[in-house]
């Protein structure tokens, strides 16, 4: 497509032409088109004004890239942060601590970071990426700057510091980065070890406590290694008092209707032995009066 065909924008989007530097694989100039417009979530924030949203970021973007492109070629203003879509953290895999949110003593080891096999994350043809301005009127300065370019092309990465390397590079880096040093792989062991240990010792100690402490119905957590010692007998029947003052409130009479059968079986037999005894006393009255009445 020749530049004067090339379109300054695109529905809401404005469109940045990138001059793609040439490879020895393909040593012909390329261009790739960058298209941004403010960020307009569904649910709008209040940092909202000076974030751009980018379509189509290169494969091989990084936030020093787009850092060099607003700050220093396109002179817009500093950039906070830029988010890619899909990222995955750079922060290293890890295990944490045995205790958390305590701090670390004296000889405890430290997170067990693992070794990166890759250099740098590459992006899927198309996709999307959050540039976070410090100031509003550096997103703003952007979408002016990129107006009046009139689709000129800028260098992409022009005056960057070497970045890692692409291509075949790339992949014998990667073959490199699968066999770290020994001495990094046994670190790494080690600290996850003492992290292990420790976390164990943590496991250790809470079931000793609840081999000791009766719960609130009086039992005793059996837990494996058996009992270290017998729990106080005042706690088990404080326990068990508690237990039969909470017994029967929550119990529903009355309700379902076997409950109903009981009482009404429980009646019968009530009026049945009442009934057995008034014939009882009315047989002892009768003979009583036998036994005093005598006619002349």
């Amino acid at each position: 497509m020749a530049d004067e065909e090339i379109p300054t924008s695109i529905g809401d989007y404005l469109v940045l032409a990138l001059s793609l530097p040439t490879l020895p694989a393909y040593p012909k100039p390329a261009t790739h088109y960058l298209y941004l417009r403010q960020h307009a979530p569904k649910v709008p924030t209040a940092d909202d004004a000076r974030v751009l949203f980018l379509v189509n970021v290169p494969i091989d973007a990084t936030e020093e890239h787009f850092k060099h492109l607003f700050e220093t070629q396109l002179e817009a203003g500093a950039v906070e942060s830029v988010k890619f879509e899909g990222q995955r953290s750079r922060k290293k895999p890890a295990i944490a601590p045995a205790v958390a949110g305590k701090k670390r003593k004296r000889g405890q080891a430290g997170r067990a970071e693992l070794p990166d096999v890759w250099d740098r994350d590459l992006h899927a043809s198309g996709s999307t990426a959050l540039v976070v301005f410090a100031e509003e009127k550096g997103a703003w300065r952007v979408l002016k700057t990129v107006k009046s370019l009139k689709g000129g092309a800028v260098g992409w990465g022009e005056g960057m510091e070497e970045q890692e390397p692409l291509g075949s590079a790339r992949y014998q880096l990667h073959h490199q980065l699968r066999y770290p040093p020994h001495s990094a792989l046994q670190s790494a062991v080690d600290t996850f070890m003492t992290n292990y240990a420790a976390e164990e010792a943590a496991r250790a100690r809470k079931a000793a406590k609840q081999r000791e402490v009766p719960d609130e119905e009086g039992f005793i957590t059996v837990t494996r290694g058996g009992r270290t010692g017998p729990a106080r007998l005042e706690d088990a029947q404080r326990a068990a008092e508690k237990q039969e003052q909470r017994k029967g409130k929550g119990e529903l009479k009355n309700f379902y209707r076997w409950q109903l059968r009981e009482q009404r079986k429980e009646g019968e037999k009530e009026l049945l032995r009442k009934f057995e005894l008034d014939k009882l006393r009315v047989l002892e009255m009768k003979r009583g009066r036998r036994k005093a009445f005598r006619p002349e």
